[in-house]
């Protein structure tokens, strides 16, 4: 049977790096013009999305690397019995690794893209006010819904993968004398 601490210790990291994502999505920066004496610049608020989508990151990545760690990758370890459950948690094992690549890029981008922030300046001659270019809505909420499919999917991979390692063999020797054997 698949162990309650590792699931439950799996669902706290991926539950606190959904909060964090969320909580990214929600403090990414905004700019406003700022005009001086001679020039107009881009003047951005607090940078805090960028640490807590790097945060929200590193807890995803530490749940993913806790159910590889503790499955062996499904690849290392004795083989698995054929059964439903191993049909299943090489299914899930898959989905989940597509699943925390999407999130890991969606967050990846999202604490780049919000932390980038433009050097322009323009005289106030230009009519051209300069670009205040900041990170688009719900990129931080992308990376959060697929965090929330990763654990899904993760504990699901873990339960199948134990019930499959758990199985017994059938004994598939020859139990005795057969009629045709007469």
């Amino acid at each position: 049977m698949a162990s309650s601490l590792v699931l439950a210790v799996v669902f706290v990291l991926d539950l606190i790096a959904f909060a964090l994502a969320v909580a990214a999505e929600q403090r990414r920066n905004t700019a406003t013009i700022v005009e001086d004496a001679s020039e107009k610049y881009c003047h951005y608020d607090s940078d805090i999305a960028t640490g807590l989508g790097v945060g929200s990151l590193l807890f995803l990545l530490a749940s993913q690397l806790l159910i590889v760690a503790v499955s062996r990758c499904l690849c290392c370890g004795k083989a698995l019995l054929p059964s439903g459950s191993r049909t299943w948690a090489i299914v899930l094992f898959i989905t989940s690794w597509v699943f925390f690549i999407i999130a890991e890029a969606c967050l990846l981008a999202g604490s780049v893209r919000n932390a980038y922030h433009t050097k322009y300046t323009t005289t106030l001659i230009s009519s051209n006010p300069p670009s205040c270019e900041t990170l688009r809505k719900g990129v931080f909420g992308t990376g959060a819904a697929f965090i929330i499919l990763t654990g899904i999917v993760s504990e699901l991979y873990y339960v199948n993968y134990s019930k499959a390692n758990e199985a017994v063999a059938p004994y598939t020797r020859d139990t005795g004398v057969r009629m045709g054997n007469l």
